[in-house]
């Protein structure tokens, strides 16, 4: 049987609320672009894990973070990734139920996996893979590789959701099948026809 492989961000949950990106951005003190650029620019490497938390938010604030700031930032940064999409939720769900085998690969540093372990529906997912934790992210085909092998099938019996196309190719490039996530609607019917033989 196929396993389902889901990403976190913008598939699970929601995209960042504009409340809670202000409130960030407030608590840094900073001018806002300058905050997003640094945010983004240094993202995956502190997805990685190759930047602690106190690095990273150096970074992003252009000058050394101090230790409350940067406890701060990783809460209201934890905060703003936790709004789930209750569609895909539900969808995730359903096929746990079924008996569809499901899991979670998320570029997410081991701060962000901290508080996506908390939620309460989290746990009924039957694997879990966060980059902080893996030393790799998405889109590198050996981070999909290395999830197979940990669930113990080739890369062909999964089949991975992402929001970003740059993700989608990167399983495919590993031999997985990947859909590009827009919507919970269109990924039910997706994956529908993704799972139809298995």
């Amino acid at each position: 049987m196929k396993w389902v492989l889901f990403d976190y961000g913008e598939v699970l949950c929601h995209a960042q609320p504009a409340a809670d990106r202000e409130r960030m951005v407030r608590t840094a003190g900073v001018d806002a672009d300058l905050f997003w650029r640094g945010y983004w620019e240094h993202r995956l490497e502190f997805d990685r894990g190759t930047l602690t938390p106190g690095a990273y938010w150096s970074e992003v604030l252009d000058r050394r973070a101090r230790d409350a700031e940067v406890e701060r930032l990783v809460e209201l940064d934890v905060q703003s990734w936790t709004h789930a999409n209750q569609d895909a939720v539900a969808l995730l769900e359903e096929f746990r139920a079924s008996g569809r085998p499901v899991a979670l690969l998320s570029n997410a540093p081991a701060c962000l996996a901290e508080g996506v372990e908390r939620l309460p529906w989290i746990a009924s997912m039957d694997a879990r893979f966060y980059s902080g934790h893996m030393g790799l992210v998405k889109p590198d085909a050996e981070i999909y590789l290395r999830v197979a092998a940990a669930l113990g099938v080739r890369p062909e019996d999964v089949v991975f959701v992402d929001d970003r196309l740059v993700n989608v190719n990167g399983a495919e490039s590993a031999g997985m099948t990947a859909i590009h996530f827009h919507d919970a609607g269109t990924l039910r019917a997706d994956l529908k026809v993704a799972l139809g033989a298995s």
